[in-house]
C-alpha cells in the first residue's frame, strides 16, 4: 500500500506532467504569414502604373509590410508608406505634372533642380519623415562618385530621399547629402529594388517592373540617337535581371507603348497597373497563405518552387 508521502509524490509528478503537457499545447507557436514587401521600379511617368497595382492589393486584402522604391517607385511607394489613401494616390497619378517636380536652374550639373519635388512631398504626404511612416520604406539612389547604391530608410527626411532617388542624371542637378555625396537616380544601380525590400525584412518580395515592355513606341532605330537610346534600354533591362530573379513575383504592366515623359496618360497607366496585378493576384494569395497541407514550419519555404511552377509567361 502506498504511503502518504508516496501518494503525494505520485500526485505531484502526475500534476506536473499534465501541466507540462498543457503548457506545451498552449505555447506551440501558431503559423504566421510571411512578411510581404514591394519593390517598385523606376520609370518616370510610367510609375503611375504602380498606383494601379497598389489599388488591387488594397481591394484584395494583400498585406504590405514594407516597400522599397527607386525613382518613380520611390515617389509612389513613399506616398503609400506615408499613409496616403488609394483615392489620393489616384488623384496624384492623374494630376501630377513635370512642373510640380522641377524648375530651371543655372547649374552646370543639370537642366533643372528638383527642389519642387521635395516641396510637393512635404505639402501632400501625410508625414514627411522616415520615423513617422506607418509602413517601413526605403528609397534607393546612386552615389555619383562611387557608383554604389545608397539606400535611405529608418530615419531622416523622406522628401530628401525621394528627391535623391528621382534625380535623373543630366536633367536634374544631383542632390547633396550630409556626407557630401552627390546622389542621383537609383535606377542606375537598382531600378527594381528587390534587394532593398529583402533588407527591410520581406520574406516574399513582389516586384513591379514598369520598364519590362521596353520602348515599343520607338520602333527600329533610325538614327545615332535612336541606337544610343535603345542601347541604354537594353543595358538597364540586363542590369535589372538579377533584381527580378530575387523577387518571388514580378508584375510587368503593359506600358511599353507609353513614353517615360507622358504624364498626361495617367488614367491609362493606372488601368495597366490594375490589369497586371489582377493577372497574378491568385498566385500572390497562394504564396502568402499556402494550403494547410503544405509542410510546416515554415510553409513558405516552398515559395520558390511555387513561384517557378505558377509564374505566368508575361513575368
Amino acid at each position: 500500500m502506498m504511503s502518504g508521502a508516496g501518494l503525494l509524490s505520485f500526485l505531484h509528478c502526475t500534476l506536473h506532467v499534465e501541466l507540462d503537457l498543457m503548457w506545451r499545447k498552449t505555447t506551440v507557436p501558431k503559423f504566421e504569414r510571411p512578411r510581404v514587401g514591394l519593390a517598385l521600379s523606376g520609370g518616370a511617368a510610367r510609375g503611375v502604373a504602380h498606383i494601379g497595382v497598389l489599388k488591387v492589393f488594397v481591394e484584395q486584402g494583400v498585406p504590405i509590410d514594407c516597400i522599397a522604391g527607386t525613382s518613380a517607385g520611390a515617389l509612389v511607394g513613399g506616398a503609400f508608406a506615408a499613409g496616403m489613401s488609394i483615392a489620393k494616390l489616384e488623384e496624384l497619378g492623374q494630376n501630377l505634372r513635370w512642373r510640380d517636380m522641377g524648375k530651371m536652374t543655372l547649374s552646370r550639373l543639370g537642366i533643372q533642380s528638383n527642389v519642387r519635388m521635395g516641396d510637393y512631398v512635404r505639402a501632400h504626404f501625410p508625414v514627411a519623415r522616415f520615423e513617422q511612416l506607418p509602413v517601413p520604406f526605403a528609397a534607393v539612389a546612386t552615389d555619383l562618385h562611387s557608383g554604389k547604391a545608397v539606400v535611405m530608410s529608418g530615419e531622416g527626411d523622406l522628401a530628401f530621399a525621394i528627391r535623391a532617388s528621382c534625380a535623373l542624371p543630366g536633367w536634374y542637378v544631383p542632390v547633396i547629402d550630409a556626407e557630401g555625396r552627390q546622389l542621383i537616380d537609383g535606377g542606375l544601380v537598382a531600378n527594381i529594388p528587390s534587394a532593398a525590400a529583402r533588407a527591410l525584412g520581406a520574406e516574399i518580395v513582389i516586384a513591379v517592373d514598369v520598364n519590362a515592355g521596353g520602348a515599343a513606341f520607338l520602333g527600329p532605330p533610325q538614327s545615332v540617337i535612336g541606337v544610343l537610346l535603345q542601347s541604354i534600354i537594353l543595358v538597364q533591362r540586363t542590369a535589372a535581371t538579377h533584381q527580378r530573379q530575387i523577387a518571388d513575383v514580378v508584375i510587368s504592366p503593359k506600358v511599353g507603348h507609353i513614353r517615360w515623359d507622358e504624364m498626361a496618360r495617367g488614367a491609362e497607366l493606372l488601368a495597366a497597373g490594375e490589369e497586371a496585378a489582377r493577372e497574378v493576384i491568385d498566385q500572390i494569395k497562394l504564396l502568402i497563405n499556402p494550403p494547410p497541407e503544405l509542410p510546416v514550419p515554415p510553409r513558405w519555404s516552398l515559395l520558390r518552387r511555387l513561384r517557378r511552377d505558377k509564374q505566368p509567361a508575361h513575368s
